[in-house]
């Protein structure tokens, strides 16, 4: 039953306290959360070896502006690949469609569905969707030389597996970190 308890209620009542705010007040925090996000990203290319286990943590600041407010989350997120444009744009193809896409997908769940493994599966698929149109339409090594960039069911329920944990692992994240920044920001 771990799976069908409904996990939003406190993420609602962030969102419409979080509405009360100026728009200058969310403007800003959306700003600085793409910030972070994108030095995050970036840090696998400038912290060569520690900088590939700082890089996933650029879900963080996209997903809990999204959390907080769709809109915010969304723009956070177009930000993030302007600056990441202007600063590293080498990790410009992986962003959009892995951590970021990730990010505002599971902060969108977040408004959308109420049970866990709904905000979970919604999060896997566009993971999944995001590694297998770099694997298989621009045929971009997103998980190294080992996979081949021709499809496979088994890599793509591989995929798909990896996606569904990863994302598991990022919505507690979430959870966790909301709880705590809720308190600050409203």
């Amino acid at each position: 039953m771990y799976f069908f308890n409904s996990i939003s209620v406190d993420v609602r009542f962030a969102q419409l306290e979080f509405r009360k705010h100026t728009k200058v007040k969310r403007l800003v925090l959306g700003s600085f959360l793409a910030c972070m996000a994108a030095l995050l990203q970036a840090a696998g290319g400038f912290l060569l070896g520690i900088g590939y286990l700082i890089s996933p943590f650029a879900i963080l600041p996209i997903l809990i502006g999204t959390m907080f407010s769709l809109q915010m989350g969304v723009m956070s997120y177009f930000l993030t690949i302007l600056l990441l444009f202007i600063l590293f744009p080498t990790e410009l193809v992986v962003f959009p469609f892995t951590t970021g896409l990730l990010g505002v997908g599971i902060g969108a769940a977040f408004s959308f569905f109420k049970k866990r493994l709904s905000i979970i599966s919604i999060g896997a698929i566009l993971l999944t969707i995001g590694i297998m149109s770099l694997l298989y339409v621009f045929h971009f090594p997103v998980l190294g030389p080992a996979v081949s960039d021709s499809f496979s069911f088994l890599t793509a329920a591989s995929i798909f597996l990896f996606s569904f944990l990863y994302t598991w692992l990022w919505v507690e994240m979430a959870l966790f970190f909301f709880k705590k920044l809720k308190t600050i920001l409203i």
